[in-house]
């Protein structure tokens, strides 16, 4: 697996806030952050009034800009942690961790590779994309969505992969239906080696069910609440089984959140 390199802690800047859909997407400088992203990994924002951090993944990463590296993020508001974050105007000051986690893991030769997301947790898969056709994959994005509204990105997507699909719960864009009902289909048609998959439990464990009846290989970002983000708290545990087929529980913000979709203990969950 892939390692990511040691975490900064460090005051960034919001320099850019923008609303689209049901998510407020922000650009951060975050100094010695965007220059060791790698896909996959997240951030942590201190939130004021609460001791928790917010874990966020990182959708886009700018190697240079007006402000020198920046990084996006995308929020999307579930409590008053993430509101505060969500209304911090251009020029508002946020203290960043980052990059956290382990990143997904790129293959070594060109392959043909299937990446699932659903809803603002789709955000990795954008970075990913690019890093994978840097390296001569073939890639077909499937972004998924109970509506319209939390779609992320899905024009960008259609610049970021080969073949694009698109799913709403209610068919309000794109094809009706979930990640479930159409993930098998699509590893045929694309013909995969590798599925990559993020977003809420039920997605991503159907996109890893999908891949081992397939014979593929998967890694999914495992998406639980990570209160420190640094592994300190352990507080994010995620059951898997080990390379030696021994159940354990590992931190998901450490030793994941990327992880083999075959080393899940879903049931667990």
């Amino acid at each position: 697996m892939a390692e990511s390199r040691a975490p900064v802690h460090v005051t960034g800047e919001v320099v850019a806030t923008k609303r689209i859909g049901g998510y407020r997407h922000l650009t951060l400088t975050a100094p010695g952050v965007p220059e060791s992203f790698r896909a996959g990994n997240f951030v942590a924002v201190t939130v004021e009034g609460h001791v928790a951090r917010r874990a966020l993944w990182v959708h886009r990463v700018r190697a240079s800009s007006a402000f020198g590296p920046t990084l996006d993020v995308v929020v999307e508001t579930r409590g008053s942690g993430t509101a505060w974050l969500a209304a911090q105007p251009v020029g508002a000051r946020v203290t960043i961790t980052g990059p956290l986690g382990r990143p997904f893991a790129l293959p070594k030769d060109p392959v043909s590779c299937l990446l699932v997301g659903e809803g603002y947790a789709a955000a990795p898969l954008f970075p990913l994309a690019e890093r994978l056709r840097e390296r001569g994959c073939q890639v077909s994005l499937l972004v998924s969505a109970p509506d319209e509204a939390h779609l992320l990105s899905a024009l960008e997507a259609r610049r970021s992969a080969r073949s694009v699909t698109v799913l709403t719960a209610d068919g309000s864009v794109g094809q009706r239906g979930t990640v479930a009902d159409h993930v098998d289909d699509l590893l045929v048609r694309s013909n995969a080696d590798v599925v990559y998959a993020a977003g809420p439990t039920a997605v991503i464990r159907a996109a890893a069910a999908a891949a081992e009846r397939a014979g593929a290989w998967s890694q999914v970002a495992v998406e639980v609440p990570t209160p420190c983000g640094t592994g300190l708290c352990h507080g994010c545990p995620l059951p898997v089984v080990g390379e030696d087929g021994v159940d354990r529980v590992i931190r998901a913000c450490t030793e994941g959140p990327v992880v083999r979709g075959d080393r899940v203990r879903w049931e667990a969950m």
